[in-house]
């Protein structure tokens, strides 16, 4: 697909760095009046205040999303920037096994299919803990991450990965660019949904990737996230939500092709794109883009109206939900979660939860044991409170993660005690 395929879109680049405009698309700046989901209020999802915090107010925000009727973007108002939301940051990506498991076969694939080696060169925006070029290292493939959480950062160059303390964008691109330091392999694994001012960073990909270099982008699918019920996947550190379709456009407004596609089982359904600079002629591209983008088309999500039955299902699953725990407390049962995502904060506060119906959650996060979630402050514990407390049902909050947390918890059947995923829809286990 080429942008002579859909209305043309011009993207202004001024010199001065661009904020975002509320109630203007963070893409294409058109105005913002189509509604795709309105969850009410909810504090920003990665907070975790500790005991001395509670005795502070927090901060809520509206968890109002809309969809720009022009690019089909959807999309959220920018409230906090992201240098107070991930300057100091509690989210690890090394505390999930599947998810390493996913990151050590993506590296495997891309070394075959790109022939890497210790002559190129591989860089990662937004790479957390390095909890994937990690699996590049061990291959003796040079690598650099970018990083903008200096906590976070620390760990990775611990594990020996060069990292960058600094928020990615067109300046740090040309910066890098100028040290000769363009990518044979650029890598964005969940980064571009965080990033409010959009234009700037994907300017910054295409300054960063080499003529002949290769683009990487996953991100949660917007087909899935409609279709599966994964309303609890907004929240405010997430931005923008992607079809392909809007992606597509999105790239070739800043000079890059999408010239294949993969769909993703992780974070209840991913995109995997694959990009290269438009005038990069080697690489023609695959039919599974045109594929997945007529099938969004047949889906409603190239027109406003596509959208606007998103909400009704929302509230059916709270309403299912809610009645789930008003019988299991009128019943004298215990509740207790398992994770402490930031999803957990719209899914609880949307439903209107507390630790009157879920009375503690556990995480294996040493960074989040001995907090609370926010808002509700409920209380995050270690796993084994778990085994200690011997609950009557465990809610499983990263519900994308079932499988593995069902797996690492199945001894709760040695007491009776059930599993409960909320999302897509409530199911007993």
């Amino acid at each position: 697909m080429t942008m002579s395929d859909h209305p043309t879109i011009t993207i202004a680049r001024p010199e001065a760095e661009q904020k975002t405009v509320a109630g203007v698309c963070r893409f294409c700046s058109a105005s913002l009046e189509r509604t795709f989901v309105d969850l009410g209020m909810s504090p920003l999802c990665e907070t975790y205040p500790s005991a001395e915090d509670l005795k502070r107010g927090e901060i809520y925000y509206p968890l109002h999303v809309f969809v720009c009727d022009r690019c089909f973007l959807v999309q959220l108002e920018e409230f906090e920037s992201p240098e107070s939301i991930f300057s100091d940051y509690p989210y690890f990506s090394s505390y999930s096994d599947s998810w390493l498991r996913h990151c050590e076969a993506y590296c495997e694939k891309m070394t075959r299919r790109f022939g890497l080696d210790k002559r190129k060169f591989v860089v990662e925006v937004a790479s957390n803990d390095g909890y994937l070029l990690q699996y590049f290292a061990r291959q003796n493939v040079p690598v650099l991450g970018i990083e903008p959480a200096a906590n976070v950062a620390k760990v990775a160059t611990q594990k020996g990965i060069p990292t960058l303390v600094r928020f990615f964008g067109a300046k740090l691109a040309a910066e890098l660019a100028a040290e000769g330091r363009c990518a044979d392999l650029l890598v964005g694994n969940n980064v571009v949904a965080q990033v409010p001012d959009l234009n700037d960073f994907v300017e910054g990909l295409k300054i960063l990737l080499k003529p002949e270099g290769v683009l990487t982008l996953e991100f949660p699918h917007l087909l899935k996230l409609i279709g599966r019920n994964e309303f609890d996947t907004i929240y405010h550190e997430h931005f923008s939500y992607f079809s392909m379709l809007t992606t597509v456009r999105i790239l070739e407004a800043h000079g890059l092709k999408a010239f294949d596609v993969e769909e993703l089982p992780t974070h209840g359904g991913s995109l995997r794109v694959y990009a290269c600079r438009v005038e990069n002629g080697a690489r023609g591209v695959n039919s599974a883009v045109a594929k997945l983008i007529e099938e969004e088309r047949r889906a409603g999500l190239a027109s406003g109206e596509g959208y606007e039955a998103f909400h009704e299902q929302v509230k059916n699953t709270k309403l299912a939900l809610m009645e789930f725990l008003i019988d299991a407390a009128e019943q004298g049962k215990s509740v207790a979660g398992y994770g402490a995502p930031g999803k957990s904060a719209t899914l609880l506060h949307y439903c209107g939860i507390g630790k009157d119906l879920i009375q503690y959650t556990v995480d294996r996060s040493p960074h989040k044991q001995g907090r609370f979630l926010p808002g509700t402050h409920i209380p995050i514990f270690h796993p084994d409170r778990i085994r200690e407390t011997e609950p009557d049902y465990v809610i499983i909050l990263p519900w994308n993660l079932k499988d593995e947390i069902m797996s690492q918890m199945a001894f709760i059947r040695d007491w009776g005690g059930r599993f409960v995923v909320p999302i897509p829809h409530l199911q007993i286990y």
